[in-house]
C-alpha cells in the first residue's frame, strides 16, 4: 500500500494486504485469455504497478460491516478493472509515452490496440459486478456515465460567463470522484452495512476522489520525472486548466504577464513547457491550489462524521490526509 496509514494496526493492515492480493490474483485469472497477445496487452498496465488505492479502500470500507468476502473482493476488483480500462483510454487521448515509468498501452501496441483493451476490460468489469446484483450493476452503469461525463467536459473549457474553478470541481467529481465514491460504497454495501453508512461512504469516496485527483494536479506540476514516472508538465502541454492554472490566469499582477502568456500557447516545445513550469511552481496560485486541495480533504473527513469511533474510521481519516500530502 503506498499512501500511508500511520494509524492502522498491524492485524488491519494484514487484512488489507490480504484482501488486495485476493483482489490481484482475481484480476489475473478473469483477464488471462487464450490469445498470448491479448493476455500480454491486457496485463500491461496491471503489471506496470500503481498504488491500488480503489481496491485498498473497498476493502478497507468493508471494515466498517462484516469484512472481506468474495462479494468485496470481485466488487474490489470490478473498480479496479474499471479504473484500468480508463487508463488505456487517457494515454491514448493524452498522447502519453509513459505511465508509471513504463511505455504506455499506445506505445507498446498501438492506439487502436489500446483502446479495444481498454473496453475489453471493462467488459470484464461488467461481468464481474453482474454476478453481485442488480443494485451493483445499476451503480457500476450511473459510474460509467458519469466517468465519461466528466472526461468529455474536461475536454473543454468553462462558457463564457461560468466560474471556471467551480466548472473545474465539477469535472473532478466525475471524471475521478465517482470510481473512488464506488469503491467506498462497493465495500461498505457488500459487508453489510446499513444504507445510511453506505450513503456516508459514497460522499466520503467522492470528496476523497476530488481530494485525490487535485493532488495529482499538484503533482504534475512540482514532480520531476523520475518522480512522476512520467513528463511533468503533461496538464500543461494539453492546455488543461487546473486550479493553479486558473488562478494564474486570473492574476491582475503586471508581473505575471509572461506566464499568461505561456499557459495560452502551444507548450508543445519542450523549452516553453520548462518555463511555464517554472513560472508556475513560483507563483502564489499553487500554494492556493494547494489549500483548496487541503480543504476538500477536510471535506471528506467532515462526511464520516456519523460514524461511530472504530479502527476502521480512524483509518479512512488518515487516509483523507495522506491523499492531500501525498508528493508522487
Amino acid at each position: 500500500m503506498t499512501l500511508a496509514l500511520p494509524e492502522v494496526s498491524d492485524g488491519l493492515r494484514q487484512r488489507l494486504t490480504d484482501g488486495l492480493s485476493r483482489v490481484e490474483a482475481l484480476i489475473e485469472e478473469r483477464i488471462d485469455h487464450e490469445d498470448p497477445f491479448i493476455a500480454e496487452a491486457s496485463v500491461h498496465l496491471l503489471r506496470a504497478g500503481g498504488k491500488r488505492f480503489r481496491p485498498m479502500l473497498t476493502i478497507l470500507a468493508s471494515e466498517l460491516g462484516d469484512g472481506v468476502d468474495d462479494s468485496v473482493v470481485a466488487a474490489a476488483a470490478a473498480v479496479e478493472l474499471t479504473h484500468l480500462a480508463s487508463l488505456y483510454h487517457d494515454d491514448v487521448m493524452d498522447e502519453a509515452d509513459l505511465r508509471r515509468g513504463t511505455p504506455t498501452a499506445n506505445t507498446a501496441y498501438g492506439n487502436s490496440t489500446a483502446i479495444l483493451v481498454g473496453d475489453l476490460l471493462f467488459g470484464h468489469a461488467s461481468a464481474l459486478v453482474a454476478d453481485l446484483g442488480p443494485q451493483a450493476v445499476r451503480i457500476q452503469a450511473e459510474t460509467f456515465i458519469r466517468l465519461c461525463t466528466g472526461q468529455i467536459r474536461d475536454e473543454r473549457q468553462a462558457a463564457d460567463g461560468e466560474d471556471s474553478g467551480a466548472y473545474y470541481l465539477r469535472v473532478l467529481e466525475d471524471k475521478t470522484g465517482v470510481l473512488i465514491a464506488t469503491a467506498a460504497r462497493y465495500g461498505a454495501m457488500f459487508s453489510g452495512c446499513s444504507d445510511e453508512v453506505v450513503e456516508t461512504l459514497r460522499v466520503y469516496g467522492e470528496r476523497l476522489g476530488m481530494a485525490f485527483q487535485l493532488a495529482d494536479d499538484l503533482i504534475d506540476i512540482e514532480s520531476s520525472e523520475e518522480e512522476l514516472g512520467k513528463t511533468p508538465g503533461t496538464d500543461l502541454r494539453e492546455g488543461k486548466r487546473t486550479l493553479a492554472v486558473l488562478h494564474a490566469l486570473a492574476s491582475t499582477d503586471p508581473a505575471d504577464a509572461r506566464l499568461q502568456a505561456l499557459l495560452r500557447s502551444d507548450l508543445s516545445e519542450d523549452a516553453a513547457l520548462a518555463e511555464a513550469l517554472t513560472l508556475l511552481r513560483a507563483h502564489p496560485g499553487l500554494e492556493r491550489a494547494r489549500a483548496e486541495t487541503r480543504a476538500v480533504g477536510v471535506q471528506a473527513q467532515e462526511a464520516l462524521a456519523p460514524l461511530p469511533e472504530s479502527e476502521a474510521k480512524t483509518a479512512l481519516l488518515a487516509l483523507a490526509t495522506s491523499v492531500t500530502d501525498r508528493t508522487s
